[in-house]
Parts: C-alpha cells; structure tokens; sequence
C-alpha cells in the first residue's frame, strides 16, 4: 500500500496554489461581471464582422453565456482555496480549471473580444484576463513539473506502508 508522503514542497505548492485561486477568482469575478457587458459583446461581433443589427440581436444571449463560464470559473478557482487541505480532488480540480482558463488566449477566446475590451477600456480591460489566464497558465507549468517530480499530487512523496 502507499501512501503520499509531504516533502518540504508541499505546504509551499499547497499555499501558492490557494492564494493563485483567490487571485485567479476576483480577476474572473472583474472580467465576468465589469468588463465584460452588451456594449463589448456588441462591440467585438461588429469586429468579428456581424452587422450592427446582427450583433445587437446576439448579444443578449452570448452575454449571459459568458457570466455562466465565469460563474463556473470562479466556482473552480473557489475550490482552489482548499489546496491547503492537501486533498488530491482538489489538485486535480485546480490543474483542470487552470488548464480551461489558460486556454482562452490560445483560441478559445476570439480575437476581437480581446480588441473591443482594449477599444472600450484601455489596458485595464486587458488586465483582468491577463492576470487570469496567464496566470493560470503559469499555475498549470508550476503543478505538472511538481507532478512530473514528485509523480504525485501537491508535490508529496510515495511512501510504502509494507502491508
């Protein structure tokens, strides 16, 4: 049988871990419900080439998607705040949430939403995405080399009981 062991590591990972999900959820939190509005979901379809009309009939809806995916990524950045627990759900929940909001500036997020938050709100409209994806991004380097180390979640060691 075996069982995770912690290495000085492991607190670390664990705290950095809660404190970048914290982060990660308030920078969501602003870009779900500040920046993004029907004005940059009208803006960005009109870049994406929609008509006037076109964008005005879609956003509406488009705009309560949105604060749905970041309802749901605050929600996964919250259980990011019980890494300290050591549970290995929660490792596994983190690097999956991580990996889904580290994704958006490598496709999943057009183009255009990112000009018409930078046209409406200058570089601050840019922050919160900036902090939050890259910053997952750089979580989810962090928690696969701990992985790849350690070969076990919240950088623990194994540890054969002998039973």
């Amino acid at each position: 049988m075996t069982r995770n062991v912690p290495t000085p590591w492991t607190r670390r990972l664990q705290l950095l871990t809660a404190a970048a999900s914290a982060l990660f959820a308030v920078g969501t939190a602003l870009q779900t419900f500040l920046i993004i509005d029907l004005e940059m979901i009208r803006h960005s379809m009109r870049l994406a080439g929609l008509s006037a009309a076109e964008a005005a009939g879609a956003a509406p809806g488009l705009l309560t998607f949105l604060r749905g995916v970041g309802v749901a990524f605050i929600a996964g950045n919250a259980l990011g705040l019980l890494a300290p627990r050591g549970w290995t759900w929660v490792f596994w929940v983190v690097l999956a949430v991580n990996l889904g909001q580290a994704a958006g500036p490598f496709g999943m997020i057009p183009p255009e939403v990112y000009e018409a938050s930078l046209d409406l709100y200058g570089p601050a409209g840019l922050l919160p995405t900036v902090v939050t994806d890259g910053g997952a991004a750089i979580l989810v380097i962090v928690l696969l080399v701990s992985l790849a180390v350690f070969r076990r979640p919240w950088a623990c060691s194994p540890y054969e009981t002998g039973r």
